[in-house]
């Protein structure tokens, strides 16, 4: 059962309690992307149950019409395993989706094997899939340049991992300016549309900014628990849409904690709360 203060993060154990939690975020005019908890698997049957799970919610996404779509993470497809299992389960759940569907992106290690795939599966669909770009890796400036012309949507984010200092940009400030470079090359160079994967109310602004000056589609998407006032606020007046990154599955311990270590005045309020105490 998942403790009060972590149900502010995740949208319960199981699929239908996500879907129900998407239908009330709907109300208020922002969207879901639904992500089952679970990664690095190195097991097959993991990988395969998971993927399993994927081709479900796509198909009750669909029979209930409701604005969401799924972001999957290549670990959690088997990518741990083999390449091949991972390009194997994804390609199943693409095709029975017939909502979007997005790609995380995990460490360094595995950004070649998600851009050969997000690649294929661009071009397949006609531009029917995502994928989350890491800002803060050197390497990305050169990444945007190659999706550029592609089919299908990229999430600009600043960088969710701890990655090596000689491969990525680690003080905030510099961190800062070049997701803010990148996200204007974003806005002059894509067609099928920009994701602002930020909380920062600076980047949202700019984002605003260059919508204005290039004309370019654009969509907001933030985590669950995370300024959500500030989602229903900008989803009603932006004139952008906006998503919310929503967590759901029985594997939520540790994500939950990820995000205390991000506030971590709530620390010692939670273990309080998670033992009853």
């Amino acid at each position: 059962m998942i403790p009060p203060i972590a149900s502010n993060f995740i949208a319960g154990e199981n699929e239908d309690a996500a879907l129900e939690y998407v239908d009330q975020l709907n109300e208020r005019g922002v969207g879901g992307i639904l992500n089952l908890l679970g990664e690095h698997y190195d097991d097959y049957g993991e990988a395969t149950a998971d993927t399993d799970a994927y081709v479900e919610l796509v198909e009750e996404i669909s029979d209930r019409d409701i604005d969401a779509c799924i972001s999957v993470k290549p670990s959690q497809l088997g990518v741990d395993v083999s390449g091949r299992l991972f390009e194997q389960n994804f390609e199943r759940i693409v095709e029975a989706a017939d909502c979007f569907v997005w790609l995380d992106m995990e460490d360094h290690t595995t950004t070649d094997v998600t851009l050969d795939t997000f690649e294929r599966h661009a071009r397949e669909t006609g531009g029917n899939v995502g994928v989350c770009i890491q800002s803060n890796l050197h390497r990305t400036g050169d990444d945007l340049a190659r999706l550029a012309d592609l089919p299908g949507k990229v999430r600009l984010v600043k960088g969710a991992y701890s990655e090596p200092q000689k491969l990525s940009y680690t003080d905030r400030e510099t961190v800062d300016a070049v997701y803010r470079d990148q996200l204007g090359y974003m806005f002059r160079e894509f067609d099928d549309g920009v994701a602002v994967g930020s909380h920062d109310p600076a980047m949202i602004e700019h984002a605003r900014d260059l919508h204005d000056e290039y004309g370019t589609p654009y969509e907001i998407q933030m985590l669950m628990g995370v300024r959500e006032q500030a989602q229903f606020s900008l989803a009603a007046e932006s004139g952008a849409e906006v998503y919310q990154y929503i967590p759901y599955g029985t594997k939520w311990l540790s994500y939950f904690y990820r995000r205390l270590r991000e506030r971590k005045g709530n620390i010692s309020f939670a273990a309080r709360a998670i033992v009853g105490s």
